[in-house]
């Protein structure tokens, strides 16, 4: 017992270590995050918080602009300002003239302030669970302090989730600390810091994720509780991306159960998170047909009209494949010339062959849902940027850690199977020797 509480101790010293870490050196950009959609959300919330439209509009106007000041245009690919040398006052009055053009132009309905067409914001309003999220900041902290606030608690709340994964899963307490180190230390952590939807989204994703780690480690109630309530949240928060997730996870974990059958092992765990994982992407997409939020030819014409200001193409499909091709090469050719994401991947890769652990399809699951999410959105203006194409970034986090851990197991180099049936009683009164290995938690 008093080694158990001792390694229990070391473990959660490390974790606070890791997140005071993070906090520490993120303090050195409280300001100079914003981008041009911040303004959308942070009216939203000044609305829900009791602001009236025009009061809501003009503050977060002034946040977003004093912010803008402190982004450079040259490392941050969108910001607030317009132009490279734009002042705040220059920003404060161009944005100004924009509400007031919109609103001649009808737009005068709905929590966010007017800054864009009414068709355009309509996909901020179908997005209501990162400004309610933000309401509590805000109140306690106003615009600068409490957005900050709000990214910090969303990525150390999704560092956490990483590491509980990786220890669920059977990793050791280093591998699950780097894990968290990780995840806070790649474009995980800078999007999670952003005041935007996506941090949110992706900490509620590493909830999902940690919930069918659990489901695959037979442990349904809290895994299904976990995966339902992720996914909720994040339809409210970031409906388009959920239904991604879940579709990715019950499409990767019905591969995996396949091939179980074929080794003849037990798939009933994954096949039953495959399922759950099945049955809400199918709610998440009849929840939002039913609510009339935009969809993915809403998200085709959005780009190829720049924002809906320009008449819809009749059929935006082959347009839009153009798009494709043209993204993914520029984005391919850039992978080529700073390729820290080919080699994370490979590291990723290397694990996925040398590790069998149940964390490793739920990450790869998570990556594709990320590759999807940017695919949906072929926008060149995105290519220096990581926050659609963010969720791939959680296969590396999930993955690499585990080549810090040893393989357990004969000369194959593989583990025990994470499908071992629960432990039972012998004559002897003592558990089976496989299954006793199987539970183990090293402490390496």
């Amino acid at each position: 017992m008093p080694n158990i509480r001792r390694n229990q101790h070391r473990g959660l010293v490390g974790m606070l270590l890791i997140a005071v870490a993070f906090a520490g050196l993120q303090l050195t950009a409280v300001t100079g995050r914003a981008s041009p959609d911040t303004k959308n959300y942070l009216s939203y919330a000044l609305s829900l918080s009791g602001e009236s439209r025009q009061d809501a509009g003009r503050l977060a106007i002034g946040y977003s602009c004093a912010s803008g000041q402190q982004a450079p245009l040259n490392s941050i690919p969108w910001t607030s300002r317009k132009a490279a040398g734009e002042s705040e006052e220059q920003c404060v009055r161009r944005l100004n003239d924009s509400v007031a053009y919109w609103t001649r132009h009808g737009n005068t309905s709905g929590m966010t302030a007017p800054f864009a067409n009414q068709r355009f914001m309509a996909i901020f309003e179908a997005r209501p669970g990162y400004p309610l999220f933000l309401v509590p900041f805000l109140a306690a902290f106003g615009p600068t302090w409490g957005l900050w606030l709000a990214g910090l608690a969303a990525a150390l709340a999704g560092s956490v989730c990483v590491l509980l994964t990786l220890r669920i899963a059977g990793a050791s307490r280093r591998a699950g600390l780097a894990g968290q180190a990780l995840y806070l230390a790649l474009p995980t952590g800078t999007v999670a810091m952003n005041p935007l939807s996506d941090g949110l989204c992706l900490a509620l994703g590493t909830a999902v994720v940690l919930g069918c780690t659990l489901l695959l480690r037979d442990r349904p109630r809290a895994g299904a509780a976990l995966v339902a309530g992720g996914l909720a949240l994040m339809f409210l928060v970031r409906y388009s991306q959920a239904l991604l997730l879940a579709a990715a996870l019950a499409g990767v974990l019905l591969l995996r159960s396949g091939w179980l059958r074929l080794k003849r092992r037990q798939p009933t765990p994954v096949l039953r998170a495959a399922g759950l994982c099945g049955v809400l992407a199918a709610l998440i997409y009849a929840g939002a047909h039913l609510l009339s939020w935009p969809m993915g030819e809403d998200s085709a014409q959005d780009l190829l009209t720049h924002h809906y200001q320009r008449p819809d193409r009749p059929d935006p499909w082959p347009e839009f494949f153009v798009q494709e091709r043209v993204f993914w090469t520029a984005w391919l050719r850039r992978q080529a010339t700073y390729p820290v994401l080919p080699v994370l991947l490979g590291l990723s890769a290397w694990a996925l062959l040398r590790r069998r652990s149940v964390v490793l399809p739920v990450a790869l699951a998570a990556g594709a849902a990320g590759l999807l999410n940017q695919a949906g959105h072929p926008n060149l203006d995105q290519l220096l940027g990581h926050r659609l194409i963010v969720f791939v970034w959680l296969l590396p986090a999930l993955a690499v850690p585990l080549l810090l851990d040893r393989p357990a197991g004969p000369a194959s180099g593989r583990g025990p199977s994470p499908h071992v049936a629960q432990p039972k009683n012998v004559r002897s009164g003592q558990r089976d020797g496989a299954v006793r290995v199987a539970q183990q938690l090293p402490e390496q």
